[in-house]
C-alpha cells in the first residue's frame, strides 16, 4: 500500500501526521509506504506502525522540522526535558526512513539545551540517505538506560517502558551536531556516513578547549556491540584538536571505527572518559585503519591509553551482518 503526502493537495494527505494517523488505524499487517513530496513540513511526528517506509523525494527537497528543546516549558510549566524534544520518533520495528532531512531548528545547545532530531525506539530500523540536523543530542538510539542519573532525567514518552534493545542501520547519511550528537544504548551500524561537528561556540578559542563529542554510548554490559562506523567521514568546522570521537554516557559504552577518515578537528587522544576513571576499565573504544588529519594520534600511538587498536583478524567480528545479527540480510 502506498500513500502520498503533498502540500499542494494533490496527494492523499497534506501532512505527514495525517498519513501516519490513517496508517495507525489499519488492522492488517501489510507493508505500507508513505511517500512525501517535496516541501518543508513543520511537524512533530511519531511512527508507531511496523513494516512502514517513510520516504521523501530527496534530502534537499523534503524537509521535516520542528523546534522543541529541553528547556522549553510544557503545558504544566515544567521543562520538556531531552526525550520530549524529538522531531521524528520511530517507536516501531522494521521501519525504513529514506531520502529526507530531519531537522531540529531550536538552536545551539548552549542556549536551549538538548534538542533531538531523530529518536529511534524499535528494532530493525534503517535510515538511508538522510540529513539529520541539530545541535546537542541530534540522534538518540534507544532504549534509555535502566535508570537516570538524576531524578526526572528520563522524562518523556518511554520513561516507564520496558528497555528493549534495538538494532539500527544508517547508510549514506549526513548527521550534524556538536555535543553527544549520536547517543544511546542500541546497536547501530553506520556505513559511509558523514558526521559533521558544528562549531556553535561564540567564545574566543582557548588552548585545549573542547568543542564537542561525536558519540556518547550507553551500551549495556550484556551487549556485544554499540556503535560501529564503517568507511565514514568525520568532518566539521570546529578548530583543530577540539572534538572527541566519543565519551561514555554509561560505563560500558562501545564504539568502533573501521577505515574512517578523520578531520583535523579530532583531538590527538581521540576519546574522553568524561571524568569517569572507573569507566576506563569497562568501555570499549577502538579504531582500525583511521586516516586523515585527525588520525595522527591513532597512527602515532597517541590515543587515550585505555582505548584500543582493532586487529585485522578481528574485523570479521564487525561486518554489517555480524553486528546487526542478520536483520539487514533478511530485508
Amino acid at each position: 500500500m502506498k500513500i502520498v503526502v503533498s502540500k499542494d493537495g494533490k496527494g492523499d494527505f497534506t501532512t505527514i501526521g495525517e498519513a501516519l494517523e490513517a496508517v495507525g488505524r489499519r488492522t492488517d499487517t501489510a507493508t505500507v509506504s508513505i511517500f512525501v513530496q517535496e516541501g518543508t513540513y513543520r511537524e512533530k511526528l511519531v511512527v508507531t506502525t511496523p513494516l512502514l517506509t517513510l520516504e521523501g523525494t530527496s534530502p534537499e527537497k523534503t524537509i521535516i522540522c520542528y523546534d522543541d528543546y529541553a528547556k522549553k516549558q510544557d503545558s504544566t510549566g515544567e521543562p520538556l526535558g531531552t526525550f520530549g524534544t524529538s522531531v521524528l520518533m520511530v517507536d516501531a520495528d522494521n521501519v525504513i526512513i529514506k531520502n529526507l532531512t530531519i531537522q531540529n531548528t531550536a538552536g545551539a545547545g548552549g542556549l536551549v539545551g538538548q534538542a533531538i532530531a531523530l529518536y529511534l525506539e524499535g528494532d530493525g530500523i534503517e535510515v538511508n540517505n538522510c540529513r539529520i540536523l541539530a545541535s546537542q543530542d541530534t540522534v538518540f538510539t534507544g532504549p534509555l538506560p535502566p535508570f537516570p542519573l538524576q531524578p526526572g532525567g528520563f522524562k518523556g514518552p518511554k520513561e516507564t517502558s520496558p528497555r528493549i534493545h534495538g538494532r539500527h542501520y544508517f547508510k549514506n547519511c549526513y548527521i550534524e551536531g556538536d555535543v553527544d550528537f549520536i547517543f544511546g544504548s542500541s546497536t547501530a551500524y553506520f556505513e559511509r556516513c558523514e558526521l559533521f561537528s558544528r562549531n556553535n561556540r561564540d567564545r574566543e578559542i582557548t588552548e585545549n578547549m573542547v568543542y564537542g563529542y561525536v558519540t556518547a554510548p550507553s551500551t549495556t554490559r550484556e551487549s556485544l556491540y554499540g556503535y560501529v562506523f564503517y568507511c565514514c567521514r568525520f568532518t566539521g568546522d570546529c578548530p583543530p584538536e577540539s572534538v572527541y570521537l566519543g565519551r561514555p554516557w554509561r560505563n560500558f559504552g562501545r564504539v568502533v571505527l573501521i577505515d574512517c577518515d578523520l578531520g583535523a578537528h579530532i583531538k590527538t587522544e581521540g576519546w574522553s572518559d568524561w571524568g569517569k576513571v572507573d569507566a576506563r576499565n569497562t568501555v570499549y573504544f577502538a579504531e582500525y585503519g583511521s586516516r586523515g588529519k585527525g588520525a595522527g594520534g591513532f597512527i602515532r600511538g597517541e590515543r587515550a591509553s585505555w582505548s584500543n587498536i582493532l586487529l585485522k583478524e578481528e574485523l570479521d567480528l564487525y561486518t554489517k551482518d555480524q553486528v546487526l545479527c542478520g536483520f539487514y540480510k533478511q530485508k
